[in-house]
């Protein structure tokens, strides 16, 4: 016993902190299993234990803290911060129904959708809007627990809600038909001297090859100085594109994994990487359970060493798409991006040289380096290097991944590719970049999208994303259903970017707008922001002004 301060009464006094509940413990305990517990799977074991009771519980995290050893704030910090991790539920027994309510869903009426859904399962599911979910050729989306319903309506989502049924496993060329096809013969090839690494990379820059998640960085650059770095290197694979109006990534995973697990493990061997880690959309369950099947035949063919790769989970967060916060979140913490430099090829994942790379970045190497880089670059047009993928969607007929000339121009993607706009609709305006790419009008639609071309325009191409507006779309509203998903979305690091956000948000709604007080917003965000983030969401708002003030009347 104790001496308390006070009137002299005596009182046992407890230790500092919330204590363990010793069943929640135990229970904790049996969701992760006897593994010794890792600092940087804080995000996986917070996926199991939701997983396994609908929710997280205070008990079950402060059990957790505990077991790991870590301050409660610590782990309440990393649940708190990811919008798919759901705490102390009311009715965790009630499956979680998201609506998508990103600019694609948005033209497919996903407002409207949502409002239904609140009120014809009430009490039968927790009803919440959602971010983009990769699927925006298929809008509206909506999400119950890790099942996916597209082209949603209240029926479809009702008779998926009464089925609950997993999301099934995509039509994918799996290990045995890639290899009795060619593949990982050049992979082998590599490691056994037969294509030097110095001819790989001169490939590489002859092809024009660059990182297709946005930034655009030529790829053989990147890959000579991660190498050059000193080692333990690391390789990170980017599969976390949360771009409203990008779903590309998704879909070369959902066809052809192996080639790109082989263009990932030749770019491990380029820098010589000693682990790889795939950080992979948490809104693509279906490619989660695919690469868990396929990568063990991988490594039981002797092409990667056991526990080599690793793939990790997001947890709805789209920041976590910018490089350094993507290594944050493998390492078990928060998406904040981190100052540079450092840059990542210097000091990345766990302090050591990193190579990061996009989906699409590692699927179109063994096409240069068995096709030939000469004949790669020569397929793009106006100017531009090979071929990309670009994601459309929106007022078309036939929204979808398109392969496509790089430099190929908006009216060409619409007219050629994606059958022209839809029934009813008259070609206005167009997104070259997702959310953040800013808006351009039809006049502009004959420039090439390319990195750089754009430019002059206050635009970007970014990882093609192209999303078609028409003449029924008001574009005040397009705006503000952009800066509010990046104010939901901004990891609030940084004031420019948490403030402006939402401070442009609210003076988008505002009856009367104010012009040279975004104006001013917008210029201290892109000038003082962290990352892209911030930097870029003033994007659709210049443009607003810019090119579409009869949206303003």
């Amino acid at each position: 016993m104790v001496r308390a301060r006070g009137r002299g009464k005596q009182r046992k006094l407890h230790p500092r902190g919330r204590s363990v509940e010793p069943a929640a413990l135990e229970a904790v305990r049996e969701v992760l299993g006897v593994e010794p517990l890792r600092r940087d799977l804080l995000i996986e074991y917070l996926h199991r234990i939701q997983a396994h009771y609908h929710h997280l519980s205070r008990l079950h995290l402060t059990a957790l803290a505990a077991e790991m050893r870590l301050p409660m704030a610590e782990i309440y910090e990393v649940a708190s911060f990811y919008a798919h991790f759901h705490i102390d539920s009311e009715n965790p027994s009630l499956p979680v129904l998201r609506v998508c309510t990103s600019l694609p869903c948005m033209l497919a009426s996903a407002d409207t959708l949502l409002g239904q859904l609140r009120g014809q399962l009430s009490g039968r599911a927790r009803v919440l809007p959602g971010s983009c979910m990769g699927r925006c050729d298929c809008a509206p989306v909506v999400a119950i627990d890790a099942r996916y319903i597209v082209n949603a309506s209240p029926q479809s989502v009702r008779t998926a809600l009464d089925d609950r049924v997993e999301e099934p496993l995509p039509s994918a060329t799996r290990y045995v038909a890639y290899v009795a096809d060619g593949g990982y013969q050049l992979l082998q090839s590599c490691r056994i001297g037969k294509r030097p690494l110095t001819d790989i990379l001169n490939k590489l820059e002859a092809s024009g090859l660059r990182g297709l998640g946005g930034a655009g960085f030529p790829t053989a650059h990147k890959w000579r100085t991660v190498a050059s770095a000193p080692g333990p290197r690391y390789m990170v694979v980017n599969a976390d594109e949360g771009e409203p109006g990008t779903f590309k990534d998704r879909d070369y995973l959902a066809r052809e994994p192996h080639r790109v697990l082989e263009g990932v493990l030749l770019a491990a061997w380029a820098v010589g990487a000693e682990k790889i880690y795939i950080y992979l959309r948490d809104e693509y369950p279906e490619l989660y359970r695919l690469l868990a099947e396929e990568l063990p035949a991988v490594i039981e063919a002797g092409l990667a060493p056991a526990g080599g790769v690793e793939v990790r989970r997001g947890a709805g967060a789209y920041i976590c798409g910018e490089e350094s916060a993507m290594l944050e979140s493998i390492e078990g913490k928060r998406g904040l991006p981190r100052h540079r430099p450092p840059y990542v090829a210097e000091q990345g994942l766990f302090g050591r040289p990193t190579l990061v790379q996009n989906v699409e970045t590692l699927y179109w190497l063994r096409e240069i380096l068995e096709q030939g880089a000469e004949r790669f670059a020569a397929l793009g047009l106006n100017g531009a290097s090979g071929l990309r993928a670009y994601s459309v969607s929106g007022r078309v007929r036939e929204p979808g991944v398109k392969r496509a000339p790089a430099g190929i121009s908006a009216r060409q993607l619409i007219d050629e590719y994606a059958g022209g706009m839809a029934e009813g609709h008259t070609f206005r305006a167009f997104l070259p970049g997702g959310a953040s790419g800013g808006i351009l009008p039809e006049r502009l639609a004959d420039l090439p999208l390319d990195f750089g071309s754009l430019d002059e325009h206050g635009c970007f191409v970014g990882s093609g994303a192209l999303i078609v507006l028409s003449d029924q779309d008001d574009l005040s509203a397009v705006t503000r259903n952009l800066m509010a998903f990046f104010a939901h979305e901004s990891c609030g690091q940084c004031t420019p970017c948490r403030v402006g956000t939402e401070k442009a948000a609210e003076l988008l709604r505002a009856p009367v707008e104010n012009e040279a007080l975004l104006s001013e917003l917008a210029e201290a965000m892109t000038n003082a922001s962290i990352c892209g983030l911030g930097q870029a969401a003033p994007n659709p708002v210049r443009s607003l002004y810019r090119f579409f003030r009869d949206d303003l009347m």
